[in-house]
């Protein structure tokens, strides 16, 4: 198995500098993660508070939903990542798209493309599963990637779940100041076949590899 050490040691200024520096590319990132159909430039003028036609008006919604959860997240980057947390990052990625946001979902859920169907979660079962990542004796990096992967197939919420596991693992890796977890487009097909085959397996490593090649961004200092 592979070692994922800290390919970053950045001080907590240095790390808050690379999080405004990049959000706008993991808001970005997250629409390309769902298939919105909205580009890079879109996104920017969009998060500028400019108006841009012929861009669906249910994308906007999610593009500055996604802006509040950075928002949220910069603002609270040393407080502890709880399920509390995880849940008021999904309220804010998820807000006016779901049944319920910022709640763990209560009934089935499907996943496009796999027959994988997630159990109902519990609550305190997901706590318990959450608190394990968090304090297993690995590197913050392997913890990132091990609760982007764990709340992507966990599939916890009604809407917005890769989202909130991407901004999620963006908190883990900013407070630990070892980068950020943005997928760019020229790895986003490869991307979602490795997370339809872990939906399919249940088998991360791939994924978690993958993601470590060539997700995890920081400042050569």
């Amino acid at each position: 198995m592979k070692p994922y050490t800290d390919k970053y040691q950045l001080t907590p200024e240095q790390s808050l500098f690379l999080a405004k520096k990049k959000w706008d590319a993991n808001v970005y990132c997250g629409m390309k993660m769902e298939n919105r159909a909205v580009t890079f430039p879109q996104t920017q003028t969009i998060l500028n508070g400019v108006n841009v036609p012929n861009v669906q008006l249910d994308d906007i919604q999610a593009i500055l939903n996604m802006r509040d959860a950075w928002k949220y997240l910069m603002g609270t980057v040393n407080e502890p990542v709880t399920l509390e947390y995880m849940c008021k990052l999904n309220e804010y990625i998820a807000r006016n798209e779901a049944l319920e946001w910022g709640k763990l979902r209560t009934g089935m859920v499907g996943i496009s493309g796999t027959d994988y169907e997630p159990p109902i979660p519990e609550q305190e079962q997901t706590k318990k599963e959450l608190d394990q990542i968090l304090n297993a004796d690995t590197t913050a990096t392997e913890k990132a990637l091990n609760a982007f992967a764990w709340g992507a197939r966990g599939q916890f919420f009604w809407d917005g779940n890769k989202r909130t596991s991407l901004t999620l693992a963006n908190k883990i890796l900013l407070e630990a100041g070892a980068g950020i977890l943005t997928i760019t487009d020229k790895h986003m097909e490869q991307f979602n076949v490795l997370l339809l085959d872990y939906y399919n397996t249940g088998e991360k490593e791939r994924l978690k590899a993958f993601l470590y090649e060539n997700a995890i961004q920081g400042i050569a200092i």
